[in-house]
């Protein structure tokens, strides 16, 4: 995008980003409120991080085996 000189509206960015997260991250990420991408990295690279320490994933539904 820099080398053809691509001017991109700023939501559409932050929507692009979002779209190439981890599902899990941009469940989160997607409830909260930000104005600007780099807040947007920043939450991201929090709950990234939240998730790694709690060595689970969260949003993963469970499945039941049922004879």
């Amino acid at each position: 995008m820099i080398r053809g000189i691509v001017i991109e509206d700023q939501e559409a960015t932050m929507a692009r980003f979002l779209n190439g997260l981890n599902r899990d991250i941009a469940n989160v990420v997607e409830l909260k409120h930000c104005v600007e991408l780099e807040d947007m990295v920043r939450m991201a690279m929090k709950v990234e991080r939240q998730i790694k320490r709690r060595g689970v994933h969260v949003f993963r539904p469970i499945r039941l085996h049922l004879p």
